[in-house]
């Protein structure tokens, strides 16, 4: 345990300036999230062409992610986070310089494919980083404020900035702004975070020994069905969002093969992104509290699937009824928030399910968070042409019944709130890992 005494409960001073970085690096990736999709059909490529720059990037992230967990404990995420950082400031550049100053497709696909690989090494890695840091049975209460964090970059910042800042110098020149966010944060986490606690025993491990590891992350999704059946949850929990990202502008803003724009403009857009994003700052850290209480995989089933149904129907169903109302617009963005924030005890389960093997199960969720990134866009790219935006989104609606379906099958043991008590005042770590077996 980091023998620096704890802020707010958990957090030493490095953890709340990496917390800062987090939140800082994210907006700069998170520019380019609302407009991205409209902007490369707006200069002269297809919906299809423009939906799988964002698969090829999505099967990147999804591979970063996987990797990440790992990759971090055996070569320190203080490294695996520089290592992130480097890869995505060159691949933006290239991409900005290659790819859109030049309008050259491929150059697009595999600079912004490979910039894919960066934002997951640099934002995965320090969850490794806040578990060495943190008491074990504050991890959840610490995840929820990562996510936060992740919120206030990703979604306020870099979805609120953009709307603003477009009309004045244009989407162009925004997506070079990003690059200075992402420095900036990426600057801040290598300084703040350079002598934080870290376990450097799997750093020093053969190549061998490491490889041997890498292929752990891979073998418990077949000898742990639990494990396997949480990741599909976990995958499906985002899918939506990184979907919406691509069908909601091609939907309210401009035409699609069987829908037509219903007049919002990109700056609408975008505010809408952001309140859903902005809603998730506080249900991040709202679920991860209530989750406790009201269970686990309960509250995934109700809230997070259930109400996730709900909230992706009513993303295509007010703009339809209501038309151009920005005010109205705005509600599916707020259930959206309160729903998907939901599956935050998601991390929990994860780690609860294989107690002797966190790192292996904490590479799974991050390799599910990662497919959920790729699968997203791929739904919208493949089914928008055939079935429109409103068949988009009732994939995206049948993959939460399924999801729903999958939580009444998980054994999850969760520990009561006295066996918490008990283990944070007298037990050790290995005492707390069998009562959550034998509970």
């Amino acid at each position: 345990m980091n023998t620096e005494k704890p802020l707010f409960g958990f957090m030493t001073v490095p953890l709340i300036w990496g917390y800062i970085a987090i939140a800082i690096f994210m907006a700069g990736d998170g520019f380019e999230a609302a407009f991205l999709s409209k902007y490369i059909t707006d200069i002269g490529f297809s919906e299809a062409q423009s939906g799988f720059v964002f698969t090829v990037y999505g099967l990147m992230v999804a591979l970063s992610a996987w990797c990440s967990g790992v990759v971090a404990e055996i070569i320190t995420p203080q490294k695996a986070m520089f290592a992130g950082f480097a890869i995505w400031v060159a691949m933006h550049i290239f991409f900005m310089i290659f790819g859109l100053t030049y309008h050259n497709y491929w150059m697009m696909v595999i600079f912004y494919g490979i910039r894919g690989l960066g934002y997951p090494l640099f934002l995965y890695s320090f969850v490794v980083l806040v578990i060495y840091n943190v008491d074990k049975l504050q991890i959840s209460n610490a995840m929820g404020w990562f996510w936060a964090a992740y919120s206030v970059g990703f979604g306020v910042i870099g979805g609120f900035l953009p709307g603003f800042i477009n009309p004045v110098i244009g989407e162009y020149n925004t997506l070079w702004m990003s690059l200075g966010w992402v420095i900036v944060g990426g600057l801040i986490a290598l300084i703040t975070l350079h002598n934080a606690r870290t376990n450097r025993e799997k750093a020093n491990l053969t190549f061998k020994e490491k490889t041997a590891e890498l292929g752990q992350a891979i073998t418990i999704l077949f000898r742990n069905k639990n494990i396997s059946m949480a990741a599909l949850v976990r995958i499906i929990n985002t899918t939506p969002l990184f979907g919406f990202a691509v069908v909601m502008p091609w939907f309210l803003v401009g035409k699609t093969s069987q829908d037509h724009g219903l007049g919002f403009s990109k700056t609408e857009w975008q505010n809408i992104w952001t309140l859903f994003l902005f809603v998730t700052i506080f249900t991040n850290i709202l679920w991860g509290i209530l989750a406790d209480y009201i269970g686990w995989l309960r509250q995934v089933r109700w809230v997070g699937c259930i109400g996730g149904v709900f909230a992706c129907f009513s993303f295509y169903y007010i703009p339809i009824t209501y038309g151009h109302n920005i005010w109205m617009a705005m509600i599916p963005a707020i259930l959206f928030g309160i729903t998907v924030a939901s599956f935050m005890p998601m991390t929990a389960i994860f780690t609860t399910l294989e107690p002797h093997h966190k790192g292996a199960a904490v590479s799974i969720y991050n390799l599910s968070a990662g497919l959920s990134n790729f699968l997203g866009p791929a739904i919208a790219t493949t089914a928008v042409p055939f079935l429109g935006v409103g068949g988009a989104i009732g994939i995206y609606m049948g993959l939460y019944v399924f999801a729903a379906l999958l939580t009444l099958l998980i054994k999850v043991k969760q520990p009561s709130k006295e066996d918490r008590i008990k283990f944070r005042e007298n037990g050790t770590e290995s005492e707390y890992d069998q009562i959550i077996l034998e509970n």
